[in-house]
């Protein structure tokens, strides 16, 4: 028993209209899914700036600290200067 593929045999206008259908759609869909990614870049964007400002600020406020308590450290007396100061924080 030999089978038989079936045929089919389509204007081809309404196979040209067919085709546009599924065109249409399928940018509709190629629309979408670049907007989805675009957001999804738009937030790690955000996420690298805000950690880019975090180390930024982590970095002045450790030069800030170098540079205020260098002087301090250098000095020979600075255990009296500690001292002193700590005692006027906590009297």
């Amino acid at each position: 028993m030999a089978e038989k593929i079936p045929t089919v045999i389509v204007d081809p206008e309404d196979y040209k209209e067919i085709l546009q259908k599924l065109n249409e759609i399928e940018e509709k869909i190629e629309f979408t899914n670049s907007e989805i990614h675009q957001r999804y870049g738009k937030k790690l964007g955000r996420d690298i700036g805000i950690l880019y400002g975090i180390v930024a600020a982590l970095m002045i406020v450790v030069v800030y600290l170098i540079l205020l308590l260098t002087p301090i450290l250098l000095n020979p007396n600075y255990r009296q200067i500690l001292q002193v100061f700590f005692e006027s924080l906590f009297k």
